[in-house]
C-alpha cells in the first residue's frame, strides 16, 4: 500500500549510483552521432578534440550538480533546487513539464529505439516495434515497483552489459583492417558548433543523478564521487570508441558510413554482426530506459508531496519504499506517447524534438540557481564546492542557453508541441492555488 512520502531509504551505493549515471548517458547517441560529428570536423585531431571538449563541458555541469546535490540532497532533484531558488510556481511548472514532456518523452524515445532493434531480433507483427517498446516499459516499471534496492542491482547488471557491449564495438574497430584514407574538403565555418550540439546531446542524461541524492549513502560526501566517477567513465568510453572508429574507417570513411557502428562488428563477426549489433543496441537502450524510469518518478513524487491536487502521486510503498503511484502515472503517460509515436513517421525523432527546448531551458535555470544559492546562503559550507567558481557554473549556463536556442531553431513542430504542453501547466498551477 502507498503511504504519504516519508524519508527515502538510503540504499544506493556510490557504485550503484555511478552505474545509473553511466547507464543513462551511454545510450543510443553514441551509435548515431560519430558520422555527424566527423562531417563537421576539419581533421581527426579536431574530431577527437570536439569529443574531449564535450566531455569537459559535461564535467563542468556535473561539478555544479555535485554542489547542489551535496548541499541540498533531495529526491526531487532539480524540482527541489528550482523550488528553493525561485519559489513554488516555477517548481510546479518544472514538475509539470517533466511529468508531461521531458521525462515521459525521453522514456518513449528510448523505448522506440529498443523496440526497433528488438523487432529485428524477434518479429512481432506490423507494429512489432511498438509492442516491444511497450513491453520493455511495462517490465522495467514493474521491477521498480518492487523497490529501490532491486532497481539498483538491476542497473548494475545492465550497465556492466552496456559497457561491455560498447567496449566490444571499440575492440572490433581496433581489430579490423584499416580502410584507405581519402582527403576531404574542410567543413564550412561554424560546423564545429553544430557538431558540439550533437556531442552534448550524446553526453546528455548525467543530470538525472540529481534524483538519486536522497537515496545515496551519505550524499553530502558521496554525490561528488558519483558524478565525477560516472562522467569520467563516460568520457573515457566515448573517446576510446571514437578512436577505434577512426582507426578502422579514417575520418573520410566515418563521414560516409550510414550505419557506422555496425561496420566494426560485421568486419570481425561476419554475417552474424548485424544481429549482434541489434542485441548491443537493445542492451544499451534497456539500461538507459531503466534509469530514466527510476529518476522520472522521483520528481513526480516531489510534486505530489507539495501540491494537494497531485497528492496521490506523493506517496511511497510502506513495504518497498517505491513511489508506486508516480511510477504508474509515468508509465501510463509514456505508454500513451508510445501509442501516438507508433502512428508517426519517426516516433523517436518526434520525441526528441518534443522534449529538447523544455529540457535545456530548465537546465539553464538550474545553473543560475547555483549563483542564487551562493548569494543567498553565503555561509553554506557543507558538502562539495564547485572549483573555479564562478567560471565553471557560468560555462554550464552558457552551454545550456546555446542548446536551448539550437533545439528551437533547428527542430520541427515537435518542439512547439512540447512548449505548448508546458504552457498548459499554467492553468494547472492556478488550479493548485485555488484548492
Amino acid at each position: 500500500m502507498a503511504d504519504p512520502a516519508g524519508p527515502p531509504l538510503q540504499t544506493l551505493s556510490v557504485l550503484q549510483a555511478s552505474a545509473m549515471l553511466v547507464g543513462i548517458v551511454v545510450g543510443i547517441g553514441i551509435f548515431k552521432t560519430p558520422p555527424i560529428v566527423a562531417a563537421n570536423a576539419a581533421s581527426e585531431a579536431a574530431f577527437l578534440g570536439l569529443w574531449l571538449l564535450g566531455g569537459m563541458l559535461t564535467v563542468a555541469g556535473a561539478l555544479c550538480y555535485a554542489e547542489l546535490g551535496s548541499a541540498y540532497p533531495h529526491e526531487g532533484g532539480e524540482y527541489h533546487y528550482l523550488t528553493r531558488a525561485y519559489g513554488r510556481p516555477l517548481g510546479f511548472l518544472f514538475g509539470w513539464g517533466r511529468m508531461t514532456v521531458m521525462q515521459t518523452g525521453a522514456i518513449a524515445a528510448v523505448a522506440f529505439v529498443y523496440g526497433d532493434y528488438a523487432a529485428a531480433l524477434l518479429p512481432a507483427g506490423p507494429h512489432g516495434a511498438a509492442v516491444h517498446a511497450a513491453a520493455a516499459l511495462a517490465v522495467l516499471t514493474g521491477l521498480q515497483l518492487l523497490g529501490t534496492s532491486l532497481s539498483g542491482r538491476t542497473q548494475l547488471a545492465l550497465t556492466a552489459a552496456t559497457v561491455g557491449a560498447v567496449g566490444l564495438v571499440a575492440a572490433s574497430g581496433f581489430a579490423a583492417e584499416p580502410r584507405p584514407t581519402v582527403i576531404e574538403p574542410v567543413p564550412a565555418a561554424g560546423a564545429a558548433g553544430l557538431a558540439m550540439v550533437f556531442i552534448l546531446l550524446t553526453y546528455g542524461g548525467w543530470n538525472e543523478t540529481a534524483y538519486l541524492s536522497a537515496e545515496v549513502h551519505d550524499a553530502r560526501r558521496n554525490m561528488s564521487r558519483v558524478l565525477l566517477t560516472g562522467t569520467g567513465a563516460v568520457m573515457a568510453l566515448y573517446l576510446v570508441t571514437n578512436l577505434a572508429l577512426l582507426s578502422m574507417l579514417g575520418l573520410a570513411g566515418l563521414r560516409q558510413a550510414p550505419a557506422v557502428m555496425t561496420e566494426p562488428i560485421e568486419a570481425v563477426f561476419g554475417s552474424a554482426g548485424a544481429r549482434l549489433f541489434a542485441l548491443i543496441v537493445c542492451i544499451t537502450a534497456l539500461s538507459t530506459l531503466n534509469v530514466t524510469i527510476f529518476t522520472g518518478a522521483r520528481s513526480t513524487l516531489a510534486l505530489g508531496a507539495d501540491f494537494r491536487p497531485f497528492s496521490v502521486f506523493g506517496r511511497r510503498s510502506g513495504r518497498t519504499g517505491a513511489p508506486v503511484n508516480a511510477l504508474l502515472l509515468q508509465g501510463a503517460v509514456a505508454l500513451a506517447l508510445v501509442s501516438f509515436g507508433a502512428r508517426a513517421r519517426s516516433g523517436f525523432e518526434a520525441m526528441v524534438e518534443y522534449t529538447a527546448p523544455v529540457f535545456w531551458g530548465f537546465m539553464l535555470l538550474v545553473g543560475i540557481a547555483l549563483f542564487v544559492f551562493r548569494w543567498r546562503d553565503p555561509g553554506q559550507r557543507d558538502g562539495f564546492r564547485v572549483p573555479l567558481y564562478p567560471v565553471t557554473p557560468l560555462l554550464f549556463c552558457l552551454t545550456s542557453a546555446y542548446l536551448m536556442y539550437s533545439s528551437i531553431a533547428y527542430t520541427g513542430i515537435g518542439a512547439l508541441a512540447g512548449l505548448a504542453i508546458l504552457a498548459a501547466g499554467v492553468p494547472a498551477l492556478f488550479m493548485t492555488r485555488s484548492s
